[in-house]
């Protein structure tokens, strides 16, 4: 894979057109990203918002290897780390709050739990708006009703009544992405994992102290709860069930369904459902992995997590950074929008799959079904805590890093052009 990514491109088309217009929508992490290096190529980016402005909510994010460096390339790594969470490690621990194993930013790498990059995603979004709007048109409060290709360009009507006109379309618009559903149809792989989250912001107490705390209860329910720099907590619920649907109910039935699941589940649950209550920035979802065969059809392509969601590996942001950063080297070095987005996938589907592995078990070691198994899980993981065995952990899996990734240097290439 990484000698793939890092081999040596054949460039076919020297005379780039400099007018080329592209609409992404969303303005997440992929959507930004896209719009900064596209500008750079010469090429002309709409972001499209549903949102009647940034979503600046959510919960904790990380940038893993690869991803790190397209944030160096856009110039921004100092600012992200300037806004990072701060966490030092994760703890697990028990019904009575006790560490059974810890964990800190460095024992596995990128690996671990932790990344070194760890930061809220609200503020990851602002950052990247703030780099990209002074190039880019924003708007905000609208979407897509229809995408019609018509073979030498894309016509896109809006909400808003307004009709334009673009020579690209991209959809970066998350797992439940409606410009998906718009040229792929509702056939499209999800693929569903039986397990809902949920994730809100708490007021910070003593107990959170600087570490992620993990905890886990019997029936596959899992509690973690996450120290912020902004002097607050970020609850994060996760719960197993095959039941399905839940993800369509209404706020209220969603609280009224998570205090129901977590009642009696113990440690600070109590604290965290009764915080619940007033929680504006509460969201709630179904956990699900895309496997498409393809992400284009004809001008309009996915990036990001409508495309390749990664479900509970961790990897999404990451992706979402490399995805963007391929894609729009890909588009400014093709004249030819279709010679762009195969080689945009033959890029990016060797690290997509790698990304969306999953270790055999790893669900049930991280959400036991019992009081036995829990408590045996956490008897192997002080054992992987100690020093040696964590670090020889790190070796073992450092060389297998999905995130180990050499990305094409498409501005020494275009400038050759």
């Amino acid at each position: 894979m990484q000698s793939m990514l890092s081999r040596s491109l054949s460039y076919s088309t020297t005379n780039l057109s400099k007018n080329r217009s592209v609409l992404i929508i969303g303005a997440g992490v992929a959507g930004p990203v896209l719009a900064y290096f596209l500008h750079r190529y010469g090429i002309r980016p709409v972001v499209v918002e549903r949102a009647p402005q940034l979503r600046t909510t959510g919960q904790t994010v990380d940038v893993r290897g690869a991803g790190r460096e397209v944030i160096r390339r856009m110039g921004i790594d100092h600012i992200v780390r300037e806004n990072i969470t701060q966490e030092e490690g994760v703890a697990i621990v028990d019904s009575t709050g006790r560490t059974r194993a810890a964990f800190d930013v460095k024992s596995f790498g990128d690996r671990g739990f932790i990344a070194d990059i760890e930061i809220l995603r609200g503020e990851l979004v602002r950052i990247l708006y703030e780099h990209s709007r002074n190039h880019t048109e924003y708007i905000l409060g609208d979407h897509p009703l229809s995408i019609d290709d018509r073979g030498d360009h894309v016509q896109v009507t809006f909400a808003s009544g307004n009709v334009r006109e673009f020579d690209l379309v991209i959809g970066a618009d998350g797992t439940q992405s409606k410009t998906r559903r718009l040229i792929f149809g509702n056939n499209t792989s999800i693929h569903y994992l039986n397990m809902y989250t949920a994730y809100f912001t708490i007021p910070y107490s003593h107990s959170d102290g600087r570490y992620a705390r993990w905890y886990n209860a019997p029936k596959e329910r899992t509690l973690i709860l996450r120290p912020d720099n902004q002097g607050k907590t970020r609850a994060v619920l996760l719960f197993r069930t095959p039941q399905r649907g839940y993800e369509d109910l209404d706020v209220d039935k969603q609280k009224e369904l998570v205090r129901n699941i977590y009642a009696d589940a113990g440690f600070e649950t109590p604290r965290v459902l009764s915080e619940m209550k007033n929680a504006n920035d509460f969201y709630f979802d179904a956990l699900a992995y895309i496997k498409m065969d393809r992400w284009s059809k004809g001008r309009v392509v996915l990036v990001g997590d409508a495309g390749y969601s990664t479900g509970v590996s961790g990897r999404g942001t990451t992706l979402a950074f490399i995805g963007a950063y391929i894609l729009a080297g890909e588009i400014g070095r093709h004249q030819d929008h279709t010679k762009a987005f195969i080689q945009y996938e033959t890029l990016m589907r060797p690290y997509v799959t790698a990304a969306q592995e999953m270790t055999p078990g790893s669900i049930r070691l991280f959400m036991p079904k019992t009081h036995t198994a829990i408590a045996l899980r956490n008897t192997l993981l002080s054992f992987a805590a100690r020093p040696a065995v964590a670090g020889l952990i790190k070796r073992l899996t450092e060389s297998k890093a999905a995130e180990k990734v050499t990305l094409p240097d498409y501005e020494t290439t275009l400038a050759q052009q």
